[in-house]
């Protein structure tokens, strides 16, 4: 494979100076993939960013620009606040991560990973973060929130200096020790990466209930661009090894913990009651899921996690099995997908929910998902990948919002937490358990098993939504 081609360790300025020029000229195809593109389907020019859509003027402008500007007005009016620290602690950490998104694949090959084994550090990740969030939900009502996001940020640090490692000594390490690091690296990261949970309660802690959904929006801005912009720079900053990457988003990471350290106050009030004990979030699960209503809402969620899941765990070996894509082109990819996201969820759903409400976009929204899955395994050339992805990653922008609308509208007022949380428990469980089930797939039947099952559960999903949401109406959340 050509993406696999190890550099000699003794490059010399000659060398660098030639990858330099190969990432540019990786970065003009792109742009001339996505031209051709554009002249096929003009609907398309707002998605591909060459010229900026109505909407965009008529809500105040861009969408990059409004998320940062959100973040900066709220540091303007109150300096002492964490929002806006908080909203920069978060965007540094998802850039670090989306760093690894398209290098990750690579890195396990190396060390003669099955298919499965590579789409096994996806699972691994997500697996951590199932068992870690509630931890550190815990653990910060014990001791405060500032020291929970201060050891998990450090914690980050190393996970990814332990990535690095494993490139800087490549050649002194057996297959088999290699790929157990990337494992034991990939586990720490989602430990880590479970932090999320500890920034929702900072804001839940810094703001009125009137203002907690503009505070929650911050932090889904940050999550969109980050992953813009970290697998772009993951893709680019390959081109000088594979351990440059690595060794950057460890430098982000601790720049991130400084950035955290100085700005960040601890929010929890003193003497502030821990939360009362739960039951297990399986069992709250199970009770959740036989409920109507809010069940067939929450399998609806499992099922649309497993099928996307599925295909990013596999993206990379698809596009480098077919039109042997490195690294670079891969970042490029998902950093399309999240523009295209964040176009969606950033003006585009709420205006077309109020039009056609939730359930029309959610059940449309996982028909493009199906469609974009059927179509990506069988496009003859790469410029039809770009297309693809934009249907899946437009899909995923109409069914997550209106999905996560259609649950917080199926939960009491007191309960909202409580329902959003079985949710993103269910997006866990998608999330480890399709990877695993991509990987088995690639490895026994080949490059279109992953994506054509992915498919069928989609449309599986459309069907049963169909039936099940014929009639919206709000039902009890579960008790905790």
């Amino acid at each position: 494979m050509r993406a696999l081609r190890r550099e000699g360790t003794a490059d010399d300025g000659w060398a660098r100076i030639g990858r330099a020029s190969l990432a540019a000229e990786e970065c003009g195809r792109l742009f001339g993939e996505l031209r051709g593109a554009r002249a096929c389907l003009p609907p398309l020019r707002l998605l591909l960013g060459f010229e900026r859509a109505t909407f965009g003027r008529r809500a105040g402008g861009d969408v990059v620009a409004s998320a940062v500007g959100l973040a900066l007005m709220d540091s303007t009016r109150q300096k002492k606040g964490p929002l806006s620290a908080l909203f920069l602690t978060v965007f540094v950490d998802l850039v670090g991560f989306g760093i690894l998104i398209p290098l990750q694949p690579y890195l396990a090959l190396e060390f003669g990973a099955s298919k499965s084994g590579v789409t096994g550090l996806n699972w691994a990740y997500s697996a951590a973060q199932f068992l870690m969030a509630p931890v550190w939900g815990r653990l910060s009502d014990r001791i405060g929130r500032r020291p929970v996001l201060l050891v998990s940020i450090a914690g980050s640090i190393f996970t990814q200096l332990l990535f690095a490692g494993t490139q800087l000594f490549h050649h002194g390490l057996s297959p088999a020790a290699g790929l157990a690091l990337l494992y034991v690296a990939r586990i720490g990261a989602g430990a880590c990466g479970a932090n999320i949970a500890t920034a929702q309660a900072v804001i839940a802690d810094s703001t009125t209930p009137e203002n907690r959904a503009r505070g929650m929006g911050m932090i889904g801005a940050a999550f969109g661009l980050g992953f813009i912009v970290g697998p772009a720079l993951g893709g680019g900053l390959d081109h000088f090894g594979h351990a440059a990457p690595l060794l950057f988003a460890a430098g982000l990471s601790a720049v991130n913990l400084l950035l955290a350290f100085r700005r960040i106050p601890e929010t929890r009030r003193p003497g502030a009651a821990s939360a009362a004990p739960r039951r297990a979030r399986l069992a709250e699960l199970w009770s959740a899921l036989l409920l109507p209503g809010l069940g067939a809402l929450l399998v609806l969620q499992l099922l649309v996690t497993f099928a996307f899941a599925n295909m990013e765990a596999t993206l990379a070996l698809l596009v480098d099995d077919r039109f042997g894509w490195a690294s670079g082109r891969v970042g490029g990819l998902f950093a399309l997908a999240g523009v295209v996201l964040v176009v969606f969820q950033g003006g585009l759903v709420g205006r077309l929910a109020r039009r056609y409400g939730e359930r029309a976009l959610l059940l449309f929204g996982i028909a493009l998902l199906a469609a974009g899955m059927f179509l990506l395994p069988y496009v003859p050339r790469a410029g039809g990948v770009y297309l693809a992805m934009i249907a899946l990653a437009a899909g995923q922008g109409l069914a997550s919002p209106s999905l996560s609308s259609l649950l917080s509208r199926s939960a009491a007022s007191d309960r909202q937490g409580s329902t959003l949380g079985l949710s993103a428990s269910m997006g866990s469980l998608g999330r480890i358990f399709g990877p695993i089930w991509g990987g088995l797939a690639y490895d026994q039947w080949r490059f279109a098993a992953p994506y054509l099952s992915a498919g069928a559960v989609l449309l599986l999903a459309l069907f049963f939504g169909a039936v099940a949401l014929r009639r919206p109406a709000a039902v009890p959340a579960v008790e905790a």
